[in-house]
């Protein structure tokens, strides 16, 4: 058996967009196991090309060389031929490296070549391809196991799949339905807001906007629901967005942020009605699960990390000073999300979920 390991990047956008990659060794023969931090496992467990998820208990940022001494001994046990390595750090490739993977793949990066055993340079940012084709590139790199050598990369089709298991799914509804039962609202509509951007406020839809789109979703049906998630940073714009529903609505949007588990978080907007998210991790889980979404786009773009779905709305201005790439507005306006309006926002979840409803949705697999 040829086995290849994935030490993935520590974003969860990231992780997302690294799944086709994974597909496609998987269809040239290897058996894939990915080394990732607690934070994004769950996005590779989600995924029908991962046989096995490593635990990797590593700090961004920091080099903590006896653990990856001893994590490296740990894989060197499993005999990997390849090792394919996304992170573009030197600390990232010390661990194969450690381990004495023969095969050590990844981009150019940090004065790491002498680990490496075979190397695609970095492009400069102002050429840099889609993320998902930039790890996808990583492929024809990779010796084949029972396939082609090489991959025709414009003749594939590079869109991350996740899947969720029906067990799984019944229980967030099980959840959900316990935050609900009060109400007596039966078939709910449940429209997910995930206000949070880990880069920065400058990637953040104004927490007004949030209020007044989960008002006007509740106003249009009495069956709506709004669950709003996020990490426990994004508690304190959750709060915002609640106190700013009006309270005869209110009692239909549930805030989630910092209770629940990325896992539990990736199951419920498997089984929601709509997504709206600015351009986070959260976003791309809704496209690799074919959820009908709204993105918001200001700062960063939407060529780079669009979300690769047909039930994707991509909503960006365009203006003069954006993409700007800052953590926060250097303008101090923030116009290129504040002009995009609440009333926009919603005609386009409608048009999202129009779109799907004309299309069969992906079948869930059953394991």
């Amino acid at each position: 058996m040829s086995r290849t390991l994935i030490v993935a990047p520590n974003w969860i956008g990231d992780a997302v967009m690294s799944l086709p990659l994974l597909d496609i060794l998987q269809e040239k023969g290897w058996t894939i196991d990915v080394l990732a931090t607690p934070w994004v496992k769950p996005v590779y467990q989600s995924s029908l090309a991962v046989c096995d998820v490593l635990d990797a208990n590593l700090v961004h940022g920091q080099m903590q060389l006896y653990t990856r001494w001893s994590l490296a001994k740990i894989i060197k046990l499993r005999n990997y031929d390849q090792c394919v390595i996304l992170p573009n750090s030197f600390k990232s490739a010390l661990i194969p490296w450690l381990a004495n993977i023969p095969e050590r793949i990844a981009y150019i990066g940090e004065l790491r070549s002498p680990l490496l055993t075979a190397t695609l340079p970095n492009p400069p940012k102002k050429n840099r391809p889609a993320m998902v084709a930039h790890y996808a590139q990583l492929a024809n790199l990779s010796p084949a196991r029972r396939g082609s050598i090489k991959v025709d990369l414009e003749k594939v089709q590079l869109l991350p799949k996740l899947y969720v298991q029906p067990e799984q799914q019944l229980q967030a509804r099980q959840f959900l339905e316990k935050l609900w039962l009060k109400q007596n609202i039966t078939a709910p509509k449940v429209h997910v807001l995930a206000p949070g951007a880990e880069f920065g406020d400058a990637k953040q839809w104004p927490s007004a906007h949030f209020a007044h789109l989960a008002t006007l979703l509740l106003k249009s049906d009495p069956a709506h629901v709004t669950v709003i998630i996020g990490s426990n940073k994004d508690r304190e714009i959750a709060a915002e967005i609640q106190a700013l529903i009006p309270d005869h609505l209110s009692k239909r949007s549930y805030q989630l942020c910092g209770t629940i588990t990325l896992e539990s978080a990736i199951a419920i907007i498997s089984i929601a009605t709509s997504l709206a998210s600015n351009d986070s991790g959260i976003m791309h889980i809704g496209a690799a699960l074919g959820v009908s979404q709204i993105a918001l786009f200001g700062s960063s773009d939407p060529k780079h990390t669009p979300p690769l779905s047909p039930f994707a709305k991509i909503l960006y201005l365009g203006l003069d000073c954006s993409p700007c790439h800052q953590r926060k507005c250097p303008l101090g306006h923030l116009n290129c999300l504040r002009q995009i309006t609440p009333d926009i926002a919603f005609e386009a979840i409608f048009d999202a979920i129009s779109q799907r409803n004309l299309n069969a949705p992906p079948s869930t697999p059953v394991s």
